[in-house]
């Protein structure tokens, strides 16, 4: 499954790694092609591309590093070239370093370093960097640990202002010393001695020097007043009031302020003195000394500066942390909840199907019985709203096959002004604000629908049905200010649809959880507590953003920002309303979830189809490789085993001539959506479907198989097989296959046809277990085989020189050898012979290397699914059923 990026996945993720990300040749390295990566691996890179915090993946015991925009940054001039690489090669004057980690994290441990010096290249210079490092392990699709998420984030600024102000403190303690030196040594600004009761200052030479005032006049004194003219107006005021407090009280005076050189420029100097009295306690002199203190002065006030810009620096770190934590920790609650009901709803809808499939059928053979007809309609009726609730719960899981078109928006609100007004009532007002010359957008014209209309719903309740609802609808650019603090949203042009109410409003603390889904704060019975959920959900999926604002008492303002559209509307097409029979062609029915297989083929085989069925892509295969006639290919999206949904369609395209494809699904994922809409050709019908609509969709994707086929015939030979039909994959879009995707792969078309079919086989099984031994030996020998089994590895390798077999049938986990290896002793003694590996670990079970021709099996073994693999030593038309 692709993760977001220009081709592949989900709107709302962008940035330059996106890109860059998706465009990579993976298939090079030890990842494989992007298309085939496990779930755990693109969630983590869907994960690390939505943070502002610098995050690197390092996957795989080589350390494949797939980053985000922010450590793109970081690593400067290495990028891009550290995309794909592993990180002892990228970053290999730390590889030590490197390595100690993805030892530590792999065998499930994590790190954490303060302040990590390192010495890392830069512009080819070594130079001295400081980061905070966090290594944390990720899980593979099996719980392993398969990676690490490193967050790295610089130091060094903030490591360097910290020496600069230890620096700073030692040379003020330094000019203390130096200060307390020249007190001792005398090297001081001048002595001086105010004349209380005459207000007059003399001095000595330093003094007249400092004050600007010559030697004679310093002796004979001058007026206090033409002394304190040269200190800074600001420091006059404290020097008074120092000076008046010191002759009141008595106490030592001691004052610091500036005083203006003969250059014009001011210094910091610092008086200290103390009052004399007479015998009557009145003031009479007052001695001091004035002492140079410029440079503490300036030392500190270069402290005070630094140390408040670095607080100020270091608050700002902290905040931006904590938004950046904040907003990780929602994007990981969010995605989870979102994997959580996207596969509820999978399963939900195939157990809806069943009933479904199976209420219509009823339907149509029992009768006109009232009482029967009333209560197969109520089930029915409950079907639907199971169906709806699914619905909600794909949006919210950005889950749902989307139809996009293009929109205007004053046209799609005029249309739903009836709708709004019968859903609210009467006691409602509505008042709807439209923009001139509104533009476009792209969406799915009902799902916009619903969502306007669930919003409004929620508005009523709020309002208590009685107040004015606002609808609005406006261009607006944003400005990457408004899009700082919301990183699903880029600055650009969008058309903003909002729903504003008279209402109570909401709290801050309902605020931050109104999008999780099940939350509500109506009564019990009242709401499911999804609406606004599947509106986030389909705004998202749709390249969108959702904005609420709230305030207790004020109401409440949900805005839905869809990109601006700059294609002409799309004109709608009306569906046909009845619904066709078939006229005998064969259908190949791929379902796994055997109950929805059976509804299926019930359901078909009324509207008069004949059906064949396979469990899987892998059993399908078969049929679309045989001479079967096959008209139609009718198979699920999200399939087990190696061959896919897409592939399996490309291969029946390339029939001659070709077999269109009809997709199903309840939950829909990246192999046939991408970017929120269905790829261009694709035919998809979405469970639970009623018969008819099954009808009318197996109906449209046969006749378009037919004009596409009538089309193919007029070009050449090479030309055909470039040229999809239209139902199946849009024309010149067959996908590449990577045939290293699993480590086992299908068994080669030439060989099977080299096999010559209906004679008894004999197969070696090799099983430890004796119960399942004795099992799987007596429904082998009722399919027709000559099965000989043991129990070890060891045991079967004795049997080889004196048997030749055609299949080899064995469990993976066995005491001695393991049974991936004894296929491979085998085959070496036996090139022909085909093999089947079977494990409790499903069809995704790791192996090693890749075994030529061999298939992979789940336990328990499903006896369909085995039937197909030894169709070539069956009854072949009981291999099919």
């Amino acid at each position: 499954m692709p993760f977001p990026a220009q081709d592949h996945g989900c709107p709302g993720w962008r940035g330059e790694m996106a890109q860059r990300i998706s465009a990579f040749d993976w298939a090079a390295t030890g990842l494989g092609a992007i298309e085939h990566w496990p779930r755990s691996l693109t969630a983590t890179v869907q994960l690390l591309l939505a943070s502002p915090v610098p995050l690197v993946l390092l996957w795989g015991k080589p350390g494949y590093m797939i980053y985000n925009d922010a450590y793109a940054v970081f690593a400067g001039g290495r990028h891009p070239y550290l995309l794909g690489c592993p990180v002892e090669i990228g970053w290999p004057e730390v590889a030590e370093f490197n390595r100690h980690v993805m030892s530590t994290c792999l065998a499930g441990g994590t790190l954490s370093y303060r302040d990590k010096e390192l010495v890392l290249l830069r512009d080819g210079n070594p130079e001295d960097v400081w980061m905070d490092l966090y290594y944390s392990p990720v899980a593979d699709d099996s719980g392993a640990p398969a990676g690490v998420l490193a967050v790295v984030v610089e130091t060094t600024a903030r490591v360097l202002t910290e020496r600069w102000r230890q620096r700073a403190e030692a040379e003020l303690h330094e000019t203390n010393e130096r200060l307390q030196l020249a007190l001792n040594t005398g090297a001081v600004l001048g002595t001086w001695v105010l004349d209380v009761r005459t207000g007059k200052v003399t001095g000595d030479e330093r003094f007249a020097r400092t004050f600007s005032f010559s030697v004679e006049e310093a002796v004979q004194g001058v007026e206090r007043g033409s002394a304190t003219q040269v200190i800074h107006p600001d420091d006059q005021p404290l020097n008074d009031r120092l000076t008046i407090e010191a002759i009141r009280t008595g106490e030592p005076f001691r004052a610091e302020y500036r005083i203006r050189r003969p250059d014009g420029e001011y210094m910091w100097v610092q008086a200290n003195g103390q009052c004399q009295f007479d015998e009557h306690g009145q003031p009479t002199r007052f001695p001091g000394v004035l002492i140079d203190v410029h440079e503490r002065k300036i030392a500190e006030q270069s402290l005070r500066q630094l140390t408040e810009t670095l607080e100020q620096r270091v608050a700002d770190e902290v905040a931006a942390r904590a938004l950046a934590e904040d907003q990780l920790r929602q994007a990981q609650k969010m995605e989870a909840i979102g994997s959580l009901t996207g596969g509820v709803a999978h399963d939900f809808n195939n157990v809806l199907q069943v009933i479904n499939g199976n209420l219509q059928m009823l339907a149509a053979d029992a009768g006109d019985n009232p009482a029967t007809q009333r209560r197969l309609s109520a089930a029915t009726e409950a079907v639907k709203r199971g169906a709806k609730l699914a619905a909600h719960l794909l949006a919210f899981a950005r889950r749902q096959p989307l139809s996009p078109t293009v929109l205007n928006p004053r046209r799609l609100l005029a249309g739903m002004s009836e709708m709004l007004h019968r859903a609210l009532g009467e006691t409602v007002k509505i008042e709807t604000v439209l923009s001139d010359d509104l533009w476009h957008v792209q969406a799915d014209r009902n799902q916009l629908e619903n969502a306007l209309l669930n919003l409004a719903i929620n508005a009523r309740d709020a309002m208590q049905a009685d107040g004015t609802l606002t609808v609005r609808a406006a261009n607006r650019v944003l400005d990457p200010a408004f899009c700082r603090d919301k990183p699903d949203l880029s600055p650009g042009e969008y058309v903003v649809f909002s729903v504003t109410d008279t209402g109570a409003g909401m709290s801050p603390d309902v605020l931050q959880r109104v999008f999780e889904p099940f939350f509500t704060t109506k009564p019990d019975g009242h709401g499911t507590g999804l609406g606004l959920s599947m509106v986030f959900g389909f705004v998202r999926q749709s390249g969108g953003h959702t904005v609420i604002e709230s305030e207790v008492g004020s109401g409440t303002t949900v805005s839905l920002f869809f990109p601006r559209c700059r294609e002409p509307e799309t004109v709608e097409t009306v569906d046909q309303t009845t619904a066709p029979a078939g006229g005998g062609e064969t259908i190949l029915v791929v379902e796994d979830d055997a109950d929805v297989r059976l509804t299926a083929v019930e359901m078909l085989a009324q509207l008069g189809y004949k059906v064949l069925t396979a469990s899987s892509g892998d059993a399908a295969i078969e049929f679309i490789e045989s001479d079967v006639p096959i008209d139609l290919l009718f198979t699920d999206v999200v399939m087990p085993g190696i061959v896919k949904s897409v592939e399996l369609a490309q291969r029946a395209a390339a029939r001659k001539p070709p077999v269109p494809t009809l997709f199903t699904s309840g939950y829909t994922r990246d192999e046939i959506v991408h970017h929120g809409k269905l790829d261009a050709g694709i035919t998809l019908l979405s469970k639970p479907y009623r018969r008819d609509d099954l009808a009318r969709k197996v109906r449209h994707v046969l006749r378009a198989g037919v004009a596409g086929a009538a089309a193919a015939a007029s070009v050449a030979d090479g030309q055909i097989a470039a040229c999809v039909p239209p139902a199946v994959y849009g024309c010149g879009k067959q996908p590449k296959v990577d045939t290293h995707r699993r480590a086992v792969a299908p068994a080669g078309a030439s060989t099977r046809a080299a096999r010559s079919t209906g004679r008894t086989a004999r197969v070696l099984l090799v099983e430890d277990d004796a119960d399942s031994r004795d099992a799987l030996r007596e429904l082998l020998a009722a399919l027709g085989l000559h099965c000989t089994a043991v129990a070890s590895a060891e045991e079967a390798l004795t049997l080889l020189p004196t048997q030749r077999y055609e299949v080899l049938f064995t469990d993976l986990t066995l005491p001695g050898m393991s049974g991936d290896n004894l296929a491979r002793a085998v085959l070496r003694e036996q090139p022909e012979i085909r093999v089947l590996l079977v494990s409790g670990y499903g069809d995704s079970a790791e192996i090693g290397d890749t075994i030529p021709g061999a298939r992979l099996l789940g336990k328990p073994v499903d006896i369909m699914q085995l039937r197909r693999e030894l169709a070539e030593w069956l009854d072949h038309t009981a291999a099919a059923s």
